[in-house]
């Protein structure tokens, strides 16, 4: 029962979406998706089943998450784009910029470049086992987050996914608890607010990054060249896919 109230959130808020889309989940909607985006019949499509036996041990740098302990800029809107809750992150502004205020990035890892964040949206299913995108060792979680980044050598998002080395997305698993999780509250609290598609809100209070990945350990993640996971399902994303789990409670909601 209270793994159901979970569902419940998240699952409100994209009913019958693949009428506003164009295009939809199930398996006769997808797959259409290579007749209206042809990029999406590619090779390296994603998501992928990720299998620990399978995956093969290379040494890297570590990943650098910059930035991520300050406060996002604000004011931060979340939105019901119709697949997924998205947050929308402003930009700062060139006088901001010219006092030394910079959006988070990332480097190290997989990356050649510095990386800078674009938003973050969540994925989930209507069953606690069916909402994560990629799947672990045969497993599918409740909830996955993509926190997405682009290459700092491109100019914006769209220039950016005309090129395999892009954008970066960073992927992490959540799991139901039943402890007190609040790790997500500032976005979780809202989420009725833009129930139905194409809704958006403001926060109220913006947060760092690193409040919502607190105990992760980001030393341990799966990589692999890839695709965007919905239309236009362009092939110019690098995929660091973290192993540990994120906890998520019931309570949130």
């Amino acid at each position: 029962m209270r793994s159901a109230a979970l569902t419940t959130v998240f699952a409100i808020l994209a009913v019958n979406v693949s009428l506003v889309l164009g295009w939809g989940y199930r398996a006769s909607d997808q797959r259409r998706w290579a007749v209206l985006h042809p990029a999406c019949g590619g090779r390296q499509q994603s998501p992928i089943a990720i299998a620990a036996r399978q995956a093969i041990p290379i040494s890297i740098p570590a990943m650098e998450l910059i930035g991520y302990q300050n406060p996002l800029p604000g004011p931060l809107t979340i939105t019901n784009n119709g697949h997924s809750v998205a947050l929308t992150i402003p930009k700062y502004s060139s006088e901001e910029e010219k006092k030394g205020f910079r959006l988070p990035y990332i480097f190290g890892g997989p990356l050649d470049n510095e990386y800078e964040i674009e938003g973050l949206h969540f994925h989930w299913g209507d069953k606690n086992n069916r909402g994560s995108e990629h799947t672990l060792n045969d497993m599918r979680l409740p909830l996955e987050m993509h926190i997405i980044h682009r290459n700092k050598k491109y100019r914006n998002l769209a220039e950016a996914l005309q090129h395999p080395d892009g954008l970066c997305v960073l992927a992490f698993f959540y799991q139901v608890v039943e402890f007190d999780a609040k790790l997500l509250t500032p976005i979780v609290k809202n989420l009725s607010a833009i129930e139905n598609y194409n809704t958006s809100m403001q926060l109220p209070h913006t947060f760092s990054l690193s409040s919502i990945l607190s105990g992760l350990d980001t030393e341990r993640f799966y990589t692999y060249k890839g695709s965007l996971t919905t239309p236009p399902c362009a092939e110019a994303v690098t995929w660091v896919v973290f192993s540990d789990y994120l906890p998520i409670s019931v309570f949130q909601v």
